[in-house]
């Protein structure tokens, strides 16, 4: 079975309770719900929340929460405890601030996850312009040939010695990811890590400890919204504002 877990904890320090925020009537969850469903491949969604407010908000839409604890430190940790609670051999991870996420996109890492090869996916596009090169609030991503991330900054990578920046071989990381049940387990199982604290990302705790994740190339940007300006861009879409 696959499934699909959103990660949605109410509390947010740049903006609060922005999983609940308005957007033409409805709430930022919800509308991240709905571009989930529009899957082919997603058996079952559920959105994994630490705060019965957002509990009420989920079951209000029709949609399944699943409590999970207000002490984890990313978002694969609080997917990692809802698993528990849940049957499903795929998992697909969808932050809970990406109301326009492409729906293909989950399928093709959950077609990526078939293979026996792979255990951990996420998603990467081309950086569209030197100031999402260099703002901190997009993770850029370097990759090997076989497409496996070597590494996640906020900073610009690769750096450019000669200053002739290329910008066409930037690349930014998607926020999406997807595990088979097996490897979440291991992942939770991890301590936390010295590039993970540093970065602020949970992913590069899989790569300190020497585990590979395979990054599927796409044409959806993302709008990830961490920030008013973030919300206002949303609302502009969505809305026609």
């Amino acid at each position: 079975m696959n499934i699909a877990i959103i990660p949605a904890r109410l509390n947010s320090s740049r903006l609060p309770n922005k999983v609940i925020l308005d957007i033409c009537g409805s709430p930022l969850i919800e509308w991240v719900y709905r571009q989930v469903n529009k899957s082919k491949l997603v058996d079952r969604i559920y959105i994994a929340t630490d705060s019965p407010k957002v509990a009420d908000i989920v079951r209000g839409f029709g949609g399944t929460p699943i409590m999970t604890s207000p002490h984890h430190q990313s978002g694969t940790d609080r997917v990692g405890e809802a698993v528990e609670k849940v049957e499903g051999d795929i998992i697909i991870n969808i932050q809970g601030d990406e109301p326009l996420i492409d729906s293909g996109l989950v399928d093709r890492l959950i077609e990526e996850l078939q293979s026996d090869e792979v255990d951990f996916v996420s998603a990467m596009s081309e950086i569209a312009t030197f100031e999402e090169l260099q703002n901190p609030n997009i993770v850029k991503v370097v990759t090997d040939t076989n497409r496996n991330g070597i590494y996640f900054s906020r900073y610009p990578i690769p750096f450019c010695r000669d200053g002739d920046i290329d910008i066409s071989n930037y690349r930014k990381h998607i926020g999406i990811y997807g595990y088979t049940r097996e490897f979440l387990h291991i992942y939770n199982s991890l301590p936390n890590s010295f590039l993970e604290q540093s970065e602020k990302l949970e992913q590069l705790r899989a790569i300190e400890y020497g585990y590979k994740i395979r990054m599927v190339e796409t044409q959806y940007s993302g709008i990830g919204v961490d920030t008013q300006e973030d919300l206002e861009r949303v609302k502009k879409i969505l809305c026609g504002e």
